[in-house]
């Protein structure tokens, strides 16, 4: 079974889940699915980090960083960054606060100094209904001096994500989507 496909699997067997649920964006759904579960495994962050490097390094720009809003994204760079580091081309990482830090530098980005001002850079997300989280990263992001060259997300929900986001000019690449998840 190829990586994809094992991925997949994980996802389905660690993350889905049927009911009501609410979900970040407010909405309720059917469905959830709670990507931290699988990312948080040593197997699912392995193969997000293979999956999500792969697109990366397909981008026809050359990403210098991989970065995401805190917690979410958390496994999911440190993961792109150790297999950037296996493949002997080094990704870094850098995590977005929620807030911005209420002591010492108050930063918004975390890692940005592995970083150099108007770098491209990749931002990431575990799951995307609507988008809203990625665009605060990338507002938050663009205002650091950095340039979002790809966004990326393990989960497209297909629930307006994508169109927002490419409302803004930011096509959202996912590694599945919900129909290609669930059906």
């Amino acid at each position: 079974m190829d990586e994809r496909a094992q991925l997949k699997e994980l996802l389905l067997s660690k993350s889905y889940r049927q009911g009501v649920f609410t979900l970040t964006s407010g909405k309720t759904s059917d469905f959830y699915v709670d990507g931290k579960q699988t990312t948080l495994s040593a197997q699912g962050a392995y193969l997000c980090g293979r999956q999500l490097y792969r697109l990366i390094r397909a981008h026809h720009e050359k990403i210098m960083g991989v970065g995401g809003m805190t917690l979410g994204a958390d496994p999911l760079v440190t993961a792109v960054s150790i297999v950037s580091y296996l493949e002997k081309d080094p990704i870094p990482a850098f995590i977005v606060r929620k807030e911005s830090k209420g002591h010492g530098t108050g930063n918004y980005i975390e890692g940005k100094s592995n970083l150099q001002p108007g770098d491209l850079v990749a931002v990431v997300e575990d799951v995307v209904t609507t988008g809203g989280t990625l665009i605060k990263v990338i507002d938050r992001v663009e205002a650091e001096g950095f340039r979002v060259g790809l966004v990326a997300t393990i989960v497209d929900r297909q629930e307006g994500g994508a169109e927002n986001l490419a409302a803004r000019g930011y096509p959202l690449a996912s590694i599945f989507t919900r129909a290609q998840l669930i059906g």
